[in-house]
């Protein structure tokens, strides 16, 4: 048995390896966590006597097998929660990500297995996120950032970076949603800000907004 504590850095730890591409500092989980690198160091200690992580000095910290199996779990459990939350009772996508932090550490296999048919087996959260199977393996996605995409270029928002409420409003007050087709129309070099067109209205958004949505071209 593992503690929320523990799940909680174990899911850290993944999504930041899937940021960086390998192996994470202890600053780097200090921050995501928003704790002391200190208790980061003391917890690392704790994961690696349950060989869920390796830890190397000054060359960072990476999940076993194990440790990796588990983060992936605990990734499956929020992204199935968040889906059933919209799905099925009508909560809006910036409202889940909290419930679904909570329900995220029930531990029940038979639960989320039957919650995965229940929902006729989804692969991405309402956010556009994979969803792992239960071995941790991700489907792979050709998704690009909005932000390297070249003017004149249609293209489908697939997903966001940043799934905070406020992102997720702002989004919603633009009408800018999964399956939405968005034209980029002018890029300025000065800013990197983007004119784009959505439904034929035209919007202007900056190099963060355009660089938090992932979109496919068409």
């Amino acid at each position: 048995m593992i503690t929320l504590s523990e799940e909680n850095y174990l899911k850290a730890i993944y999504h930041l390896e899937r940021q960086e591409g390998g192996a994470v500092s202890t600053n780097s989980i200090a921050e995501k966590i928003q704790t002391k690198a200190s208790s980061v160091t003391d917890m690392v200690k704790k994961l690696a006597d349950k060989d869920l992580v390796n830890h190397i000095k000054y060359q960072g910290v990476s999940l076993t097998k194990t440790g990796l199996i588990l983060a992936a779990n605990i990734v499956r459990k929020h992204r199935l929660w968040e889906v059933f939350l919209v799905d099925k009772l009508n909560f809006s996508w910036d409202e889940v990500h909290d419930v679904a932090e909570q329900l995220e550490h029930i531990k029940s296999p038979k639960l989320i297995d039957e919650l995965d048919v229940f929902l006729d087996f989804p692969t991405h959260d309402p956010h556009g996120d994979p969803i792992p199977d239960k071995d941790g393996n991700i489907s792979k996605s050709d998704k690009v950032k909005l932000s390297k995409v070249r003017a004149n270029t249609k293209c489908t928002c697939v997903g966001v970076d940043d799934s905070s409420t406020e992102f997720l409003k702002y989004l919603d007050k633009n009408q800018i949603a999964l399956g939405t087709e968005i034209k980029v129309k002018a890029k300025e070099p000065f800013d990197e800000s983007m004119t784009i067109s959505i439904n034929g209205i035209e919007l202007n958004i900056s190099k963060t907004v355009s660089n938090n949505l992932f979109v496919k071209t068409n």
